[in-house]
């Protein structure tokens, strides 16, 4: 963990975490410094997740910034609020007359093992599924707990994740330092950039109030990071359309993010339904997806097909622990990955804690995803100049590696949750019910963040691009 002077203050350290987030895009210098920084708080923890927070958002800006210099010959400004970056870390909505779903399975969670700890991810019933068959005990917290105090933690981790499930054992910063999976990350840059063949016509029309509006982004991903990234997206216009599969659901996040966009489901282990991604994917400008490393290959999308089939693409994309190394098709979450890097072990051995003590917010999600907009907005850019397509790749290790390179800096106040006064004044009518929405941690001159539509339910929309 690199320290910098203690008298360093926040603007310094968010300003040398923005310039280390950037370096796997090349984002030019000069528009991140044309990035203001703005406001003050900070989230209890022993990381300066407040710095990293607004350096994310700045660096979602200045791409931003970089796009609307490329294609309007205009050079703007942004202005990053640290405190409302802060919160949109966290939940941006305040339901109106009625309760979110529960974030978490009741299965989820930390549990002490014969030498250790280690995390559950059960959210998704197959997981849940996957751990239980593990462990051969029945849905109860209390009988998890026994089970897994019979095993050793990186033994338990193991055996999950060959039955398919997600687990992760809690190892300090230098064991994962140590892990072929943790020297993977640390020599690879913090995206694999790549360019492809020339691009094709597009039916996007960029204004400068509305740059993104008419961009087809095609959105396949799923908790937290790709839909992080999104929802940024379509802030300024893009037409997001988010697929899922016909079982899938995730209650406890949907309200949240999937703000702006429309939601439709395909069952991709259907003809039919192949067929139908296949006329999505030609039209589209903009590829997202988390999908393991091999999953689309193995469903007749990967990489070549999917440039054969949009010349120009601007494909981005994400994992869990990297895209090279023995974990590259691991399946794996925020939680699971602040437990592998040695987050949530240093948590609780800076603070004395008697367990895991994770970050306050799901930060490398959210870091990601504002990283992933980055990309794509950047991708865009190099397009309008180049014409060729664009391909970047990243990982929620990568945004943990980056929080431990970064600055360092404790805060043990207290959070501060939302005044009145940092609430949107108008009411969100969301699939879900009334609700208000925290306002936009970012201004970028003569072009506002607005999002054109609600949150909405999975497979309220079909499966088609907007007229």
């Amino acid at each position: 963990m690199a320290t910098l002077d203690s008298t360093q203050d926040e603007k310094s350290r968010t300003r040398a975490f923005m310039t280390l987030l950037a370096e796997g895009l090349a984002l030019p210098q000069a528009t991140l410094e044309r990035v203001e920084l703005a406001g003050s708080g900070d989230l209890p923890s022993v990381f300066a997740v407040s710095d990293f927070a607004a350096a994310a958002v700045g660096c979602a800006s200045a791409a931003m910034l970089e796009l609307l210099e490329t294609r309007f010959g205009v050079v703007p400004c942004a202005c990053v609020d640290r405190r409302l970056a802060s919160l949109w870390f966290g939940m941006t909505l305040r339901p109106e007359g009625w309760t979110l779903p529960p974030m978490w399975d009741p299965i989820a969670g930390n549990y002490a093992t014969r030498d250790g700890w280690i995390r559950l991810h059960t959210n998704a019933p197959h997981h849940r599924d996957a751990a239980l068959g593990v462990l051969r005990v029945r849905a109860d917290k209390a009988a998890v707990a026994d089970a897994v105090r019979r095993w050793d933690a990186e033994a338990l981790e193991t055996a999950i994740v060959e039955n398919k499930g997600c687990a992760a054992a809690m190892r300090s910063i230098d064991a994962w330092k140590q892990h072929p999976q943790g020297r993977v990350v640390a020599t690879q840059p913090s995206f694999a950039i790549g360019r492809t063949g020339a691009a094709a016509d597009s039916t996007w029309t960029p204004a400068i109030e509305r740059p993104l509006q008419g961009l087809r982004v095609l959105d396949l991903t799923r908790v937290l990071a790709g839909p992080v990234a999104t929802r940024f997206l379509a802030a300024f216009g893009a037409d997001v359309l988010r697929i899922d599969p016909p079982d899938w659901d995730e209650p406890g996040v949907i309200p949240e993010v999937t703000l702006g966009k429309r939601c439709a489901r395909l069952d991709l282990r259907q003809p039919a339904a192949r067929s139908t991604f296949t006329d999505l994917l030609r039209n589209a400008d903009v590829l997202v997806h988390g999908y393991r490393r091999d999953a689309l290959e193995n469903l007749g999308f990967g990489a070549e097909a999917r440039c054969a089939l949009r010349p120009g693409l601007i494909d981005v994309s994400l994992d869990a622990y990297g895209w090279e190394g023995p974990w590259r098709n691991r399946r794996g979450f925020d939680s699971l990955v602040q437990m592998s890097a040695g987050i949530a072990d240093a948590g609780m051995r800076i603070w004395r804690r008697q367990e895991p003590t994770p970050l306050p917010v799901q930060a490398l999600d959210h870091a990601t995803g504002y990283m992933l907009a980055a990309a794509v907005l950047h991708g865009l850019a190099q397009r309008a100049t180049q014409e060729r397509g664009f391909e970047a790749r990243t990982s929620l290790a990568h945004a943990a590696q980056a929080l431990l390179d970064g600055p360092q800096a404790q805060h043990t106040a207290p959070f501060v949750p939302p005044t009145d006064a940092e609430w949107s004044s108008a009411l969100e009518d969301t699939d879900f019910g009334p609700a208000r929405r925290l306002k936009p941690p970012v201004t970028v001159d003569g072009t506002p963040l607005r999002w054109d539509r609600p949150a909405a339910r999975l497979g309220s929309s079909p499966p088609a691009w907007s007229a």
